[in-house]
C-alpha cells in the first residue's frame, strides 16, 4: 500500500489535490472573493468577480428582473401553465445555477420556448386558461433535464480530461446543425401560431394582428431600454389597446379585472404534481439538445464580452441548468434555459457581476409569491396572446437562420446543404416515428435527424 505523509504541504497539493471532485479547488475558494469596484468612471467594464454597492446591485438587479419578464411570463401562458410559479421557479433556477458555476458565470435561467411544440403535442392544449394535462408535460420536462444533466456530467468529466477544451460539442453540433435545429422550433410552432392569431371571429384576427404591430413597433421606431424589452412593452400597449376597443367601445370580450382586485398580495402559487408516461418523455426529451445548444452559445457570448475564456464551466453550466429545470418540473414550472435578454443587458452596460443576478433572482423569487401579480397575468387577452405567438414563434425560426449567417455557415458545401434542408422539413413537416408506446415527434426526430446526418456526411479528415 502506497504511504502517503497528511501533514506534509507537499502531498496536499501533488497528491490529494488531483484526488478531489473536479469542483473542489485547494488553491482557490468555492465562490469568487468578490471586489468592490467604482463606477464613476466611464466604460468601467464590472467584471464576474467583480460587485458593485448594494443600491446598485438592487438596481440592475431590478434591471435583469424586467429584461427576462416578458418572455419568462410569455412561456407558461402559451402552454397553460401558472406563470407564478414559472416565474417562481426562474428564479430558484438561477440560484441553482450560481451555485453549480460556483459564481464565475453570469446568467439568468427563464421559461425556455423550445418546449412549448412538444407539450402543447403531448397534452393537446388548446390556447385557454390552465393546461389540464399538464402533469404528463412536467413529467416529460423532468426527464429532458436528467439527460441534459446527463450531458452535462459528461462535458464536465471531459472537459477535466482536456483542460477545459470543449472544441469536441462543437464538432458534433456546428453552427449548420444547431441553428437548423432551433428553427426547426420556430417552423413546429408556426401552424399554433396561426391558429391562435385567427381566434374565434374577425375581431380576434385584427387585435392579434394589431399585437404584431405593437411589438414590430417598439423593435423598429425606440431605443435603448425601451427598444430592449420590446416583447414586455409591445404585450403592454396591445393590452392596452384592446382594452379600448373592448372595456370602452365595446366591441369583443373585455377584459375582466375582478380577479385582480381579489386576489391577495401574497400566496402560494399553484404547484401542480408530475405524470410520467413513455409518449411524452420521447417527444419532449429531444429538446436537451436545444438547451444544450442555447447554454453554449451563452457561454461563448459571455467569453467574448468579458475576455474570458469559460469553456471550463461548460459542463457546469449544463448541469445547473439540468438540475434547475427538473427542480422547476417537479413542482409545475416550465424547463428553464439561459437568456438572451439578459446577454443584451450584460452588453449594454457592461456590467457582469455574478451578484446582480443573485439580487434578480431574489426579486423574481417573491413575485412568484404574489396571487395578484398571477392573477394580473392572466387577464392578458387571447389574441394578444396570439398575436405575441406569431411574432415570437418567427423570431424563433429566425434565430435558426442568424446562427447560419453570424457562424458563416458555408451552403455552397453540398454536406451543409443537405443537413439543414432535411432537418427544417422533418421538423415543419412534424415527421413522426414510433416504435411501440415510443414515438418522436417533429423536433425530436428533426433534432437527432440533423446530428445523425451531419456526422454520417462529415468525412474522417473533418474530425
Amino acid at each position: 500500500m502506497l504511504a502517503v505523509d497528511l501533514r506534509s504541504p507537499y502531498t496536499s497539493r501533488r497528491v490529494i489535490a488531483p484526488l478531489l471532485p473536479s469542483f473542489i479547488s485547494m488553491s482557490d475558494t468555492f465562490f469568487p472573493r468578490w471586489r468592490r469596484v467604482d463606477t464613476s468612471k466611464p466604460g468601467t467594464v464590472v467584471q464576474p468577480d467583480e460587485c458593485l454597492s448594494p443600491s446598485q446591485n438592487i438596481a440592475m438587479g431590478a434591471q435583469h428582473v424586467v429584461a427576462m419578464f416578458g418572455s419568462t411570463i410569455l412561456a407558461p401562458l402559451l402552454m397553460g401553465f401558472d406563470p407564478n410559479v414559472a416565474i417562481l421557479m426562474s428564479g430558484i433556477g438561477t440560484l441553482i445555477f450560481f451555485f453549480f458555476v460556483r459564481g464565475r458565470v453570469p446568467s439568468y435561467l427563464g421559461s425556455s420556448f423550445a418546449f412549448i411544440g412538444g407539450v402543447i403535442a403531448v397534452t393537446g392544449y388548446a390556447g385557454a386558461g390552465p393546461n389540464a394535462n399538464i402533469g404528463v408535460a412536467l413529467g416529460a420536462i423532468i426527464a429532458c433535464g436528467l439527460v441534459y444533466t446527463l450531458i452535462g456530467l459528461l462535458v464536465w468529466l471531459v472537459n477535466a480530461r482536456t483542460g477545459g477544451d470543449a472544441q469536441w460539442i462543437n464538432r458534433w453540433m456546428p453552427p449548420v446543425v444547431t441553428g437548423a435545429v432551433v428553427a426547426v422550433i420556430g417552423l413546429n410552432l408556426a401552424p399554433i401560431a396561426a391558429r391562435g392569431a385567427m381566434g374565434s371571429s374577425t375581431f380576434d384576427a385584427m387585435m392579434a394582428l394589431m399585437t404584431v404591430l405593437c411589438v414590430g413597433g417598439v423593435a423598429v421606431y425606440t431605443r435603448g431600454t425601451v427598444q430592449r424589452l420590446l416583447i414586455l412593452v409591445g404585450l403592454l400597449v396591445a393590452c392596452v389597446i384592446y382594452a379600448l376597443f373592448t372595456n370602452v367601445l365595446g366591441m369583443g370580450k373585455p377584459i375582466d379585472f375582478s380577479g385582480v382586485a381579489s386576489a391577495p398580495w401574497v400566496g402560494l402559487p399553484s404547484f401542480s404534481t408530475p405524470v410520467f408516461e413513455l409518449h411524452a418523455m420521447s417527444v419532449i426529451v429531444p429538446v436537451a439538445i436545444i438547451l444544450v445548444a442555447e447554454n453554449l452559445g451563452h457561454i461563448k457570448a459571455v467569453s467574448a464580452m468579458t475576455g474570458r475564456n469559460l469553456d471550463a464551466y461548460l459542463g457546469r453550466a449544463f448541469v445547473g441548468d439540468g438540475v434547475a429545470t427538473m427542480v422547476s418540473g417537479s413542482l409545475g414550472g416550465t424547463g428553464v434555459t439561459t437568456y438572451a435578454e439578459n446577454i443584451g443587458v450584460m452588453t449594454v452596460t457592461r456590467i457582469y457581476s455574478t451578484l446582480v443576478f443573485v439580487v434578480a433572482a431574489l426579486f423574481a423569487i417573491a413575485l412568484g409569491f404574489s396571487p395578484k401579480f398571477g392573477a394580473l397575468i392572466q387577464t392578458i387577452p387571447g389574441p394578444v396572446l396570439g398575436g405575441m405567438s406569431v411574432v415570437v414563434f418567427g423570431l424563433i425560426a429566425v434565430a435558426g437562420a442568424r446562427i447560419w449567417v453570424v457562424n458563416q455557415v458555408d451552403f455552397s458545401d453540398n454536406r451543409n446543404l443537405i443537413v439543414a434542408a432535411v432537418t427544417l422539413v422533418l421538423g415543419a413537416g412534424n415527421f413522426t416515428i414510433q416504435f411501440g408506446d415510443f414515438k418522436l415527434d417533429g423536433i425530436g426526430t428533426a433534432t437527432f435527424g440533423a446530428i445523425i446526418l451531419h456526422g454520417l456526411l462529415r468525412s474522417r479528415r473533418d474530425w
